[in-house]
């Protein structure tokens, strides 16, 4: 796991500003803290920080393959020994135990179609010093992140963070209005868009190539499939499913340094763990609890840890831990309003002073059907194809909009949503139900101003093109779909990708190998959902290793109180929010409405954790950009 930057002329073979390129690998230092290494050339610099986990000794980067290429890789190849050995065949002999050197020589040999041949997880850059042609890829899920810019004059910026591309001071910091209104509709920026209007993200599964009079040229080369063409029973796909997970296991366990694991009270963590305790008897886990009981599962990770003899640290939060919001928003790099990033950074700090490795049950809700709106969507769908669409919008339409908002009321009660998801299409319903905003407060909160300047834009357009281009006509495929193409990446894997890396941690999740992607995707939708029950097959898998009671017992959640805490009369960060002048000047909120927004929750008129949180998060990322 490391840190990578670089800059290309796109228009001839000019100087390239070393400054600039130590400034923005200064900018990543966090996550390479083990070595920094330099390589430029006309026209091409390559910057990479370097989080030493395999061949300590040999893997330095950038890694010179033996044809003049160059390679900065962040992430890693867990099936390199077997590549090595594939290569080998072609007369290869490899110098180093490095996974970096087998990536380097084998896209030297094979190019673009090598990727193809990769297990892991990766955000790299290649340069081929005779074709002048700069290659960057990203992993197919989007596990590492990977941005990039132009400059006026043509230069091209690459870098593993947005703010390593903003250090280079070569990039405008504008920001991209669509990208707020994303941020605060869905709680983060999603995929290819940044924060920033000159910045972008390259997307999962594809590779850019662009060089010395060539044009940038981006190419998809692998989308998830939901084509069934499983012929497994029930009972046999469960025993299958625990194979592969413990294969995916195993593989990403390789590592030269102290590895654990964090543990939640779910069955994904728990899964990942007792897979881990198959390959190994040294097991280091790591967790998270909290004072209130309604967010805590500090006991439930307790049990698993010592049911298979781990060694087991825990750190207990309370309402003090919102001292670190500036430390988070930092990590974060762009606005990022998913409460549990609080908990993730903390728990990643606890987990570095023991292990430099960390394996997750991350991708678990998403291949296994685990969140809880995938019940609800599919209850809709039921609807939405039981009634003619001109009577949905006759019927629930006018409802939706006479109903009350009952932000106060139990979650059972609040049906204005509900109206409102079954009197549009289940593409846009879909995208309502992975926001963090409610669609209407999402946009009342944008300034005046901005609203006007984004004319007909709508957020909600991001997550509808995913359902779309979706390849099944399954309701649950199709969520699953868009999920991993933009939840996930945007979101999920952003998260635990930077609260991780703040403090030189690397987070492997088995779940999300490909391969076991692959396979998941191929079940028919019923074994992974079905009367209710959410992840059924995975439930089914386990239940031998982890037992009956400790998998049916109910899922707490891994975000912190934030209701409560905003309602705190000490530590209260609305405090600071009513104070500050970051997000008031900015333009783009409208003050009066998020303060109404902030008296009703502080009085407990109403619930308006999430929006306050965004708001504050916002505000947060811009002390940041102005310090």
């Amino acid at each position: 796991m490391c840190g990578i930057a670089g800059i290309v002329d796109l228009k001839a073979s000019r100087e390239i500003d070393r400054a600039a390129l130590k400034r923005m690998t200064d900018a990543l230092s966090h996550r390479g803290p083990d070595g920094e290494g330099f390589w430029i050339a006309p026209g091409v610099g390559f910057g990479h920080r370097r989080l030493a986990i395999i061949d300590r000794k040999g893997g330095a980067q950038p890694y010179h393959s033996q044809n003049g290429g160059v390679l900065s890789l962040n992430g890693e190849i867990y099936n390199y020994q077997v590549l090595a050995r594939d290569l080998a065949q072609e007369g290869f002999t490899a110098r180093t135990r490095s996974d970096t050197e087998i990536l380097a020589e084998g896209w030297a040999r094979h190019d673009t179609d090598f990727i193809h041949r990769l297990r892991g997880m990766f955000a790299f850059s290649f340069w081929d010093p005779v074709t002048h042609r700069l290659t960057l890829a990203r992993d197919r899920l989007g596990e590492k992140p990977l941005y990039y810019g132009e400059t006026a004059d043509g230069f091209l910026l690459f870098a593993s963070e947005a703010s390593a591309l903003i250090a280079s001071g070569l990039l405008s910091t504008e920001l991209n209005p669509a990208a707020v209104a994303d941020y605060f509709f869905y709680g983060y920026v999603p995929d290819p868009k940044s924060i920033y209007s000159c910045i972008h993200k390259l997307p999962p599964a594809h590779i850019l190539t662009a060089g010395s009079g060539q044009p940038i040229k981006l190419q998809q080369y692998w989308r998830p499939n939901f084509t069934t063409d499983s012929a497994l029973s029930f009972n046999a796909a469960a025993e299958a499913l625990r194979t592969h997970l413990d294969d995916a296991v195993s593989m990403q366990m390789m590592s030269d340094v102290p590895l654990g694991a964090f543990l939640s009270g779910g069955v994904d963590s728990a899964g990942i763990v007792v897979s881990m305790h198959e390959a190994s008897n040294t097991l280091v886990t790591c967790t998270i609890g909290f004072n209130e009981q309604s967010h805590d599962e500090s006991e439930a990770a307790r049990e698993i840890a010592g049911k298979f003899k781990a060694e087991h640290y825990e750190h207990i939060a309370d309402i003090n831990s919102l001292s670190l919001i500036d430390d988070v928003a930092a990590a974060y790099d762009e606005p990022f309003a998913d409460p549990s990033a609080l908990p993730s950074y903390i728990v990643a700090k606890l987990a570095r002073q023991h292990v430099t490795v960390a394996l997750t049950g991350d991708g678990g809700d998403e291949l296994f059907a685990g969140y809880r709106r995938y019940p609800f969507f599919l209850r809709e769908e039921k609807i939405r194809h039981a009634t003619p669409s001109w009577l949905r919008r006759a019927v629930f339409g006018p409802a939706g909009a006479l109903y009350p908002k009952l932000d106060a009321a139990p979650r059972p009660l609040r049906f204005k949503t509900t109206f409102q998801a079954l009197a549009g299409d289940r593409a846009n319903s879909y995208a309502a139900a992975v926001a963090i905003n409610l669609p209407e407060h999402a946009r009342a909160m944008l300034h005046p101003d901005l609203r006007q300047s984004l004319g007909g834009y709508r957020p909600q357009g991001v997550v509808a093109e995913a359902m779309r281009a979706a390849n099944t006509d399954d309701a649950l495929s199709a969520a699953q779909h868009t999920d991993l193409l933009t939840w996930l990446p945007g979101r999920m894997l952003t998260k635990i990708d930077r609260a991780s890396m703040a403090h030189g941690l690397e987070v492997r999740p088995p779940l999300l190998d490909h391969k076991l992607v692959e396979w998941a995707n191929a079940l028919p939708a019923a074994y992974k959902l079905r009367h209710g029950v959410r992840k059924r097959i995975l439930k089914q898998a386990l239940e031998p290793r982890l037992g009956r009671d400790f998998l049916n017992r109910k899922k707490q959640g891994f975000d912190f109180p934030v209701a409560a805490w905003l309602r705190a009369k000490d530590a209260n960060p609305l405090d600071r929010l009513e104070t500050s002048m970051a997000w008031r000047q900015s333009g783009l909120i409208d003050e009066c409405y998020v303060m109404k927004l902030a008296q009703s929750h502080r009085n407990g008129a109403g619930n308006y954790a999430h929006e306050l949180w965004s708001v504050i998060m916002f505000d947060a990322f811009l002390r940041k950009s102005a310090a």
